[in-house]
């Protein structure tokens, strides 16, 4: 017994059968990216998306033979609106990253008390269907990508969401789980619109676009199927996956937070997946950038080459020798959610030389994973013992060593990079019978090393230069979502 997983990133997609030891094989990935006409706007072609989802599972599907069953997880928030009549898009998806609703967030907020970020659902979708000319007739529908996938995989025939995506577009109530009403009136969007609650985990249809149409049995956002993936199905059990940013996830269990809204120490409540039984929560703490810093290394400062480059030329230095960096190039995210911090370089003398700079960027990128991880132990009031690491940058030597040195915890490597593919699967699986529960399905979860801390990092002189990283850009800054 196997199971197809399709796994939609923010630039590239990919489709993978798990094995029932969790192994991964029949790999299939096609390069997706998005498109930014002018600064600010992130807008993708969901048609192009279609048709590489469908070529990507079809080839899989050729490899391995039958599946027992299909798994989908996808970027979330990034949207797509169409008319079901004929599957085509009204016009170019949205994705998570688009800014161009920043001035609807803050309205919203001003007038109504409606706490909404740009990188939601919400004022995407209210953005649409204002500026997109609609077909008459049409039957408008909206999704997120993970929307979007069932209804190509099902022909159209379903529209569908599980909780973990839905919770994170701003139009969830989330203590009902059903759509919040206030909401969708504030944005203009009748409910008829929007797809079906299911649970991440269960049979909600059938993929006849592929061959034997394997039933779609397992849905979940792509950090919390991350979380799922690495085993974090424990109260306190925790991972951050480092790829373009950086997502920390900490379970947290069954008891339904009292807000939605960003907590104290900068996290937000997530619903980290449910089942037939239950509905399991986590909360969320986010890095704005984190392998970006490597690409900025690369391609705009030319102090390496490759990305891989940056623990060769790092480790050639012991210590940064009083350098530190402040990862900011985006901003800074949790705790302290200031957009207007930027990137900064402290300490640097007549004998700093480039060693260092990758070093500190290197070392800079582990103290915001830290700072991550005191926020998730304040908000969630659980204990982070470990941390479970995945995404490009944990394949990454002396990143991970500095990650368990800014931390003083233990860092555990997964042994496959996206650990998204084996939450989806864990899920879908155990709905239809390769696992007979979620815990057989992550006991087959084994790190790939386990990463102890050998010094420590200078904490104190990391926050002194966050100082004066924050506020460099006070217009920015006085934003809040």
């Amino acid at each position: 017994m196997s199971v197809l997983v399709i796994d939609v990133g923010t630039t590239g997609l990919r489709a993978a059968v798990v094995a029932p030891d969790g192994t991964i094989d029949h790999l299939n990935y096609e390069k997706c990216s998005p498109m930014s006409p002018f600064p600010g706007l992130v807008e993708f072609d969901a048609l192009a998306m279609r048709d590489a989802i469908l070529r990507v599972a079809r080839m899989s599907l050729a490899q391995a033979g039958k599946v027992d069953a299909i798994g989908i997880t996808t970027q979330r928030a990034s949207t797509v609106v169409w008319d079901a009549r004929t599957g085509i898009p009204i016009g170019p998806a949205l994705s998570w990253q688009d800014l161009r609703t920043v001035g609807e967030c803050i309205t919203a907020k001003i007038e109504h008390g409606l706490t909404l970020a740009p990188n939601q659902t919400a004022t995407k979708a209210s953005w649409m269907l204002k500026n997109y000319a609609i077909p008459a007739g049409a039957e408008i529908k909206i999704g997120t990508v993970d929307t979007w996938v069932a209804s190509v995989l099902s022909g159209g025939a379903l529209h569908v969401t599980d909780h973990s995506n839905a919770a994170v577009t701003g139009l969830l109530d989330p203590l009902t789980q059903t759509w919040s009403t206030r909401s969708l009136s504030l944005m203009g969007i009748d409910e008829s619109m929007l797809p079906q609650v299911v649970t991440s985990g269960g049979v909600v249809g059938h993929a006849t676009e592929l061959d034997s149409a394997p039933p779609i049995a397992g849905i979940v956002g792509d950090q919390q199927g991350s979380l799922i993936g690495q085993g974090c199905i424990v109260p306190g059990k925790t991972k951050i996956t480092f790829g373009t940013g950086g997502m920390l996830d900490i379970f947290t269990g069954a008891a339904a937070p009292q807000s939605a809204q960003r907590s104290t120490g900068g996290t937000f409540p997530i619903i980290a997946y449910s089942d037939a039984h239950s509905v399991n929560w986590g909360a969320e703490a986010i890095m704005l950038s984190a392998g970006t810093n490597i690409d900025w290394l690369c391609t705009d400062m030319q102090l390496i080459d490759t990305p891989h480059e940056s623990h060769e030329v790092a480790a050639q230095c012991n210590t940064t020798d009083g350098v530190v960096y402040v990862p900011a190039l985006l901003g800074l995210g949790t705790p302290r959610w200031d957009y207007g911090a930027r990137g900064s370089l402290f300490g640097m003398t007549r004998g700093t030389n480039r060693s260092h700079i990758v070093r500190a960027v290197l070392e800079g990128i582990a103290h915001r994973g830290t700072d991550l991880m005191e926020a998730a132990e304040i908000d969630s009031g659980l204990a982070i013992t470990s941390v479970r690491i995945d995404g490009g940058m944990s394949k990454n030597p002396t990143f991970v060593q500095a990650l368990a040195n800014a931390s003083q915890r233990n860092i555990e490597v997964s042994p496959v990079t996206e650990a998204t593919t084996l939450g989806a699967a864990f899920l879908a699986g155990v709905a239809t019978g390769t696992w007979k529960s979620l815990s057989e399905a992550v006991s087959t979860w084994i790190p790939a090393q386990v990463v102890t801390p050998t010094a420590a990092l200078d904490r104190g002189q990391w926050t002194q230069a966050v100082n004066r990283a924050a506020g460099w850009i006070p217009e920015l800054s006085a934003l809040d979502f």
